[in-house]
């Protein structure tokens, strides 16, 4: 892992955790339970949103601005704010970004404003998004060592895909019987109930760069962020596996168009909207139980380009259930992703963690951003069908060109990762040093 860990205890290189010893400790139930709720929230609030916005203006324009108001903040401000994660304490950045989305939302909910306002106001809730995430990503790492560390990956993975197929699926429900204002109510609570989790059950820990606070700018710790990711080999490749997602998820954003063409509707849109996170869920907990450490790096490659592999059958017009069957593969194939996350969190300097997962979090929704925009745009001319095939035989190509790359590294992360021993972390706390940068033997 990338934060030293001092202590007794030590596990084998090999030995998997198990979900079962990840749930027992107190600071990783805090943090998963913060997350759920703030899930399960926004799956309410973006259904809740978007029905506001069409019943306010009946203009699908509209509307879909609004929903893209989602993936801008990230990519705009994501790379500088994720460095408060590094500048300041990162419980405390978690705990004030909830507190303070909570009462954003709050005002949604109970303030009738033209879409203008609304709009701000949704941007301002993501952007917050984005240090919370970073701070909640750099954090993992002291909560879990060694195995641990993937195992609760992919248990908050798995909770991300439910909560998006449950959204698919009931959130409509749920916003119809509740109300529109009142679901913005109910995600501002989980946002509350998330900040009194994290002040409950998650320690204090000092901030990683305390001593440079009044000299390290973030624009400045923006230009470091990208000189540590682009300037290793390893995370370079590590973060262009994460950023291969913008060719997969252009089948989601297509997925209403796709079911047109069955004849279907938003029944027929949830279930292939439902189909590729149902797959990670599978694909997860396989790769996370039953592959050991150094076999998921030997598979990483593979798996990703069956992440876009099926996703060619497209290009043969096949029925809905077997479009239901591919998409759900394509998202067993995406489990690779909490591979490449794990390798990403043992290579970056644990001082770096925020400018580093910010940096990645926003290429990813950039990409994914972009993706759905110009897949959205081809299909116009070409059809939704042939558009997913193309994403497909281009993400694959990418992911073969990714694969050829990481093959010429893996084996010093590899190496790095058997020969570093991993301890169970003291209750002092992890420091700035790094006890295994598996990325480092390979640069």
């Amino acid at each position: 892992m990338a934060g030293r860990q001092t202590g007794r205890h030590r596990r084998p290189a090999e030995e998997q955790a198990t979900y079962r010893e990840v749930f027992a400790l107190g600071e990783f139930r805090a943090l998963w339970a913060a997350q759920a709720l703030s899930y399960i929230g926004d799956q309410l609030a973006q259904v809740a949103l978007a029905v506001l916005v069409y019943d306010h203006t009946r203009s699908t324009l509209l509307t879909a601005l609004v929903y893209a108001l989602t993936y801008i903040p990230p990519i705009v401000g994501g790379p500088v704010l994720s460095g408060l994660a590094d500048l300041f304490p990162r419980r405390t950045v978690m705990i004030v970004c909830d507190v303070l989305r909570a009462a954003l939302v709050a005002v949604m909910a109970v303030v009738a404003m033209p879409v203008g306002a609304l709009s701000a106001l949704v941007f301002l809730v993501v952007l917050l998004g984005t240090p919370f995430s970073a701070a909640r990503a750099a954090v993992m790492p002291d909560v879990l060592e060694g195995d641990r560390y993937v195992a609760g990956s992919a248990i908050a993975n798995i909770t991300h895909q439910v909560t998006q197929v449950l959204g698919f699926l009931a959130g409509g429900a749920i916003v119809a019987i509740v109300g529109t204002y009142e679901a913005l109510a109910l995600d501002a609570l989980t946002f509350g109930a998330s900040a009194v989790i994290l002040v409950g059950g998650l320690r204090r820990r000092a901030a990683p760069r305390r001593r440079e606070r009044e000299s390290l700018g973030l624009l400045r710790g923006t230009r470091d962020g990208a000189r540590l990711v682009f300037g290793d080999p390893v995370l370079r490749s590590l973060v262009l596996f994460a950023w291969l997602c913008a060719f997969y998820v252009i089948p989601e954003g297509l997925a209403v168009p796709y079911a047109a063409t069955f004849g279907g509707g938003a029944v027929t849109a949830g279930l292939l909207l439902a189909a590729m996170p149902t797959g990670m869920v599978v694909g997860s907990l396989l790769f996370s139980r039953f592959v050991r450490p150094t076999n998921r790096l030997h598979a990483m490659g593979w798996m990703s380009m069956l992440a876009c592999l099926p996703l060619i059958g497209a290009s043969v017009h096949p029925p809905l259930w077997w479009v239901v069957a591919l998409w759900a593969l394509s998202g067993v194939g995406s489990a690779y992703q909490l591979v490449a996350n794990t390798a990403f969190v043992a290579a970056v300097p644990a001082a770096g963690r925020g400018q580093a997962f910010g940096l990645a979090q926003s290429g990813i929704l950039a990409g994914q951003g972009v993706g759905i925009l110009v897949g959205g745009a081809a299909a116009q001319v070409l059809g939704p069908e042939t558009v997913v095939a193309l994403a497909g035989a281009l993400g694959l190509s990418a992911a073969a060109m990714l694969t050829l790359g990481w093959n010429q590294v893996r084996g010093g992360v590899i190496a790095g990762t058997r020969a570093s021993p991993v301890v169970v972390a003291s209750p002092s706390g992890a420091g700035g040093d790094e006890l295994s940068r598996a990325g480092r033997s390979a640069s």
